[in-house]
């Protein structure tokens, strides 16, 4: 089996628990795994913001891929190795096509690495500290004409009285036929829009190209339908228990659930062959 050098791992319900807190079984794993000799790359939905919100526990200070592959941070530096934003002509397509589905919707826009968040009327509302990592009331407000002007890494948009998981349903493949756009889901409260191309499969690929590191050298983890083409791409692709059926049904290896210690058990697991194979099996006296 190919060593592991890069374990690249989704955040929300697969390394975090379901009240985003990380347990102490992880947070020891996640050291040992570095020990080893590991790099252990978030690739999350989440922005740069929302990645260091939880660094206090997972003391990532490496690469990032986030907003769903539309950017790479060193989380130490802030070096950016990419950063791909859907142009306003597409934003505005895709708020035209959903609002003419769903007049209720509400958009907002992450801009500038996720350090600007700016919301349409009924937005903020809406959501909750949790849901993008910042105070609603902080998030910039604009109406529609404003929020497509400019270029956004990620375009979000919720119904008040609609699941993100039926908005996708009954938009995905209209909006996908637009061209120009990725749609996708996370298992947050709100369906996400990103570039063309734009993928965490994608956006793993180029910085792995960047750090000589090969698909068959890393371990992927996730739970959702964004994680589906990463696991794929991967040497192996790991399934948390709790993932989307589509994710099991396409998953390598499948471990135990984000609430039951199932990233730390794959990076004990991927530590211990590290360790013995430099180390050589031990003599039983």
């Amino acid at each position: 089996m190919t060593p592991v050098r890069l374990i690249a791992t989704d955040l929300d319900n697969t390394l975090l628990r379901s009240d985003k807190t990380v347990s102490a079984r992880t947070v020891a794993a996640l050291e040992t795994a570095r020990s080893a000799g590991v790099r252990i790359i978030p690739a999350t939905a989440r922005n740069v913001r929302g990645v260091v919100a939880v660094n206090a526990r997972t003391g990532f200070s490496d690469w990032a891929v986030c907003g769903n592959g539309a950017c790479g941070v060193h989380l130490g530096s802030g070096e950016v190795l990419f950063s791909v934003e859907t142009a306003p002509v597409s934003l505005a397509q895709v708020v035209e096509t959903v609002r003419g589905r769903f007049p209720g919707a509400r958009f907002a826009a992450v801009r500038d690495l996720g350090a600007r968040f700016v919301a349409e009327s009924g937005y903020a509302e809406l959501a909750s500290t949790s849901d993008h990592s910042r105070d609603p009331a902080s998030m910039e407000r604009a109406d529609a004409g404003e929020l497509v002007a400019a270029p956004a890494g990620k375009l979000v948009f919720r119904h008040p009285s609609i699941p993100a998981e039926d908005l996708f349903a009954a938009v995905s493949d209209e909006v996908g036929r637009l061209g120009g756009v990725e749609v996708t889901l996370s298992g947050a409260p709100f369906v996400e829009v990103m570039a063309a191309g734009v993928s965490k499969a994608a956006g793993l690929a180029r910085l792995c190209s960047h750090l000589g590191i090969a698909p068959q050298e890393v371990l992927a983890l996730g739970d959702g339908l964004n994680d589906i083409d990463m696991l794929q791409w991967a040497g192996r692709g790991v399934a948390v228990a709790n993932a989307d059926p589509a994710v099991l049904a396409i998953a390598d290896e499948i471990t135990a659930g984000a609430d039951d210690d199932g990233v730390a058990e794959v990076l004990e697991q991927v530590s211990k062959h590290l360790n013995n194979s430099v180390t050589g099996p031990r003599r039983l006296s």
